[in-house]
């Protein structure tokens, strides 16, 4: 059987290009790898990238240039959920920064393995959480 080595990409698709961008890399602090008008891929870290793509800009095959191949149509809706890890040390500081900057926690989860997970919504309503070690048997 082959090996996996991770889940590389999460996508989350917004409505608001700017908007989004603004909430990802003013809250959150990322910055972007790459942009235009239609995604924004940036690091969290691991070799893990996020990917935001606009509502209704991802329906067509993508022809990238110099013969480097295609990306076939994929599209999302509703409202989805991602976790970010984070260190124990660290849920404090994140606290405090979603309530400088007015983002609302939704709750708030003390795992059986020790991990503590704090949730919050981003513009589009796409469940966040930030999520210490001790959630899973492999975090």
């Amino acid at each position: 059987m082959p090996t996996l080595n991770g889940v590389l990409e999460t996508a989350l698709y917004v409505a608001d290009m700017p908007r989004a961008r603004d909430f990802f890399e003013t809250v959150l602090g990322l910055a972007p790898f790459t942009a235009d008008h239609r995604f924004t891929a940036y690091d969290v870290g691991n070799r893990t990238v996020l990917l935001l793509f606009l509502h209704g800009e991802t329906g067509q095959t993508v022809i990238l240039p110099d013969a480097m191949g295609t990306i076939p149509p994929h599209d999302g809706a509703g409202r989805s959920h991602m976790a970010l890890a984070i260190d124990a040390d660290q849920l404090g500081a994140w606290q405090a920064r979603l309530a400088e900057h007015t983002v609302a926690i939704e709750g708030r989860t003390h795992w059986p393995r020790g991990g503590e997970s704090l949730y919050f919504r981003d513009p589009d309503g796409h469940l966040l959480e930030l999520a210490t070690p001790g959630v899973w048997p492999n975090y």
